[in-house]
């Protein structure tokens, strides 16, 4: 095997890829020789955080990952796959785009749409929802609006053109990520059950065939740069930025189904991370054969392309497929009909290894199971400690914080945090109705639901995390992360089926981060296991944080929860709102003197250190299954949880809706402020009819649910305690103008 002028190779420039020195010569030892520059970089690649999972798959193991629904194994495919009744199936995952949306915001958010999108209809499902998880730091900071421009420019333009709908999602502001910004994406779609197509190659001398648009130079090592801290000088690493194009993929999407149907597909996999060498190495590690590979026969849309840079190109909108032998002619003509590129660049063979010619040369030689995550990539296990914050946020006393002195004037002050405000500005540069699925946009409810077309049912989707919470408590933290996304679904009809999730930590050579990285997973495992919600899948992103000459700034834990959720019956859509004059309005769960990382302890009063709110599992599973019950005897007209902004928030979210106000009661026994603006879980606030009010009372005392009757839906304006907070249409507009007005500002 001969390597044309390539540099001699040793430790630096192992380094320089991202290598320890450990696995520098560990490489050395499996192939029994120095590896040459192109086997170095797919080592480098395929060993990185970000395709190997290295330190964190020992931890990701002990989540649950099995249930009755799945019909894949966490980890076995493109994507999580659930069976949701009447013979079909929903795939879904959930995936995250940080480091080149923070470098260029546009492409990084768009090809992290196109990536995720990709990952569903590799499997044959066709993508029919699209939510996002956003974090972005002071939206004063011109510095963040460019970036909020960007990633919401690239989410919409990207997802409109390529005709799925934005159905839901989050955003959230903090200084903890003014440099390191979150981009999590997630996508759903629906297949027939026995109609997928799995991402494992298979039968020695299949053809091996490149579909989709041609390789590039863009993307070149884009796992490993997604696998380091940001710097001053990561712009510099921009051609790890990939390229989108929307109208390529929509191609792509309908070029795929339509070849999945010829039946001459035996595997197909996505090209993300690590391009050609990442499907190459997971599709025959799967299979346990290998691959015979002629890179000069992969079409490029650069001359003069290098080996190692045709392997490890991150170009978008590209596949891999092996192709039963003797009908390429079938699956040519399909993509010659769509205008896409489909060229055999090789076959498989039996001997388990990957190896690449150029020209005719052999340029790299090396074993696909060496190479992958449950293979021979490196797993470790690092070392934690409890971080030293966590005394500081010990020692706070709620008994210090003084109390309002104006009720009125602290609400609308509170009320106009960017974290508590309408994303209008955001949501609106989406399209939610396109394919006419979306059950949301009219009724809005707590997660997003979207009608699988045919039958009576519908998806309830949602993703959620307050990255506050975890900070004050990773454990409790991802525990609420959990319990909201599957209060939602609740709150909405649907009944909570699985998750996906997207880690996203800072360093996890750093001990205190890794720390609070195992104590989120405990928690998620936890919660998983007691709400029946498995974790199909997902993502591990580390290095979310920014290294400066004087500092580092790790962002705050963010596990984003992306739970899916099934309506059995759309007539059980529940909405968030209040819909008529007259209801009865009811809190279920336990009120708590906790103001515990409250947003009103953030705004009103600086305080950034303070426990995560109050919370108990056992509680809150007890209530989600008492409003489900509700919404199955038909007894109530709305339901919403309590969450950021307390209980004053909800009920104005319940009122802004349809312009209806209310007039309610606090509790003595309490704080006002605790009651009014702490965020403590496993509540929420329901309407009901004045003459289902007795059974209601009746089925709530008989099942054991804490509750309280706080008063009545009516008129225009808040009455808090008979103090007028004003007319609905008044903080309505603070809610729908206040971000549009910060985003906007020069």
């Amino acid at each position: 095997m001969h390597a044309t002028a390539e540099p001699v190779i040793t430790f630096d420039i192992a380094k320089n890829l991202g290598l320890t020195e450990d696995e520098f010569e560990r490489i050395k030892t499996i192939l029994g020789r120095t590896p040459n520059f192109t086997e170095l970089s797919i080592f480098s690649v395929m060993w990185s955080e970000h395709c190997s999972y290295k330190n964190s798959i020992t931890w990701l193991k002990t989540l649950p990952r099995e249930g009755k629904r799945l019909l894949v194994e966490a980890g076995e495919e493109n994507a999580g796959l659930v069976d949701i009744g009447d013979g079909l199936a929903c795939a879904f995952k959930i995936e995250s785009h940080n480091h080149p949306s923070a470098i260029e915001p546009y492409q990084g958010a768009a090809t992290g749409v196109g990536g995720i999108h990709r990952d569903i209809f590799t499997m044959g499902a066709r993508p029919i929802a699209a939510l996002n998880s956003l974090r972005f730091g002071n939206p004063d900071l011109a510095h963040t609006k460019r970036l909020v421009r960007g990633v919401v420019s690239g989410i919409g333009n990207y997802g409109n053109c390529f005709g799925v709908p934005t159905v839901g999602g989050e955003v959230y502001f903090n200084d903890c990520y003014n440099q390191n910004i979150l981009v999590n994406a997630m996508s759903a779609g629906i297949v027939k059950v026995g109609e997928t197509v799995s991402a494992t190659a298979a039968g020695p001398g299949n053809p091996v065939l490149i579909v989709g648009s041609a390789t590039g130079k863009d993307g070149i090592h884009g796992a490993t740069f997604a696998s380091a801290d940001l710097t001053e000088d990561s712009a510099e690493d921009l051609p790890a930025v990939q390229v989108g194009d929307p109208f390529q993929e929509k191609l792509l999407l309908e070029a795929s189904l339509e070849a999945i149907k010829t039946g001459a597909i035996v595997g197909m996999q996505d090209m993300g991370a690590a391009g050609i060498t990442c499907s190459t190495s997971e599709m025959s590690a799967r299979g346990n054969v290998g691959m015979r590979i002629d890179l000069d026969k992969a079409p490029t849309r650069q001359a003069g392309m290098k080996p190692f840079e045709i392997l490890l190109s991150e170009s978008q909108e590209r596949m891999l497929i092996v192709c039963e032998k003797g009908r390429e002619a079938e699956l040519k003509a399909v993509f010659d009909k769509w205008d896409l590129v489909c060229e055999q660049i090789g076959e498989v063979t039996e001997n388990e290894r990957l190896e690449f010619y150029f020209h005719g040369e052999k340029v790299a030689d090396v074993p696909t199971q060496e190479l992958v995550l449950g293979g021979g990539a490196p797993v470790y296990k690092r070392e934690y400690t409890r971080p030293e914050y966590l005394k500081k946020i010990a020692q706070f006393k709620s008994s210090a914080v003084p109390r309002p002195e104006n009720y009125v004037a602290t609400a609308r002050r509170l009320f106009a945090s960017p974290n508590l405000v309408s994303r209008r500005w955001i949501y609106e540069q989406y399209d939610s109705m396109v394919r006419t699925g979306s059950m949301s946009t009219n009724k809005p409810s707590d997660a997003a639901l979207v009608w699988v077309k045919g039958t009576k049912k519908a998806l309830a989707l949602t993703t959620d995390c307050n990255s506050a919470y975890v900070y004050a408590d990773p454990y409790v933290g991802t525990m609420i992360a959990v319990a909201e996304a599957s209060r939602n679904i609740v709150c909405s009809g649907g009944e909570p089926v699985a998750i996906t999730n997207c880690l996203n930590f800072g360093n996890p050579y750093n001990p205190e981060v890794y720390w609070q990285f195992v104590h989120a997973i405990k928690g998620m495992g936890d919660a998983c296991r007691k709400f029946d919600t498995p974790v199909t899948g997902g993502n591990v992103s580390f290095y979310n944080q920014s290294v400066f000459k004087d500092r580092t700034e790790p962002v705050y834990p963010t596990p984003t929860i992306g739970m899916l959720g099934i309506l059995d019956d759309v007539s059980l859509q529940t909405g968030m709102y209040f819909q008529e004059a007259g209801a009865q309005i009811y809190m279920l769960g336990t009120p708590h003197n906790d103001l515990g990382s409250s947003e009103y302890l953030r705004v009103i009063h600086d305080i950034h250190h303070s426990p995560p709110p109050y919370f108990d599992l056992d509680e809150e599973y007890h209530i989600q299954q008492q409003i489900k019950a509700l919404i199955r005897k038909r007894l109530i007209r709305s339901a919403h949880d309590v969450s950021e902004g307390g209980l004053f928030g909800a009920l104005l979210e319940c009122a802004m809706v349809e312009g209806l106000g209310f007039d309610v009661e606090t509790d003595s026994n309490f704080r006002k402020d605790a009651y009014l603006f702490g965020e403590s879980q496993s509540r929420v606030i329901i309407s009901v009819k004045t003459e289902m009010e007795d059974e209601l009372v009746n089925h709530l005392n008989a099942n054991n649910v804490s509750f309280s009757k706080l008063g009545e839906v009516k008129g225009d304006h808040i009455l808090v305690d008979s103090e007028d907070y004003g007319a609905v249409a008044s903080w309505k507009q603070v809610y729908d103008e206040t971000l549009t007005g910060i985003l906007e500002a020069e």
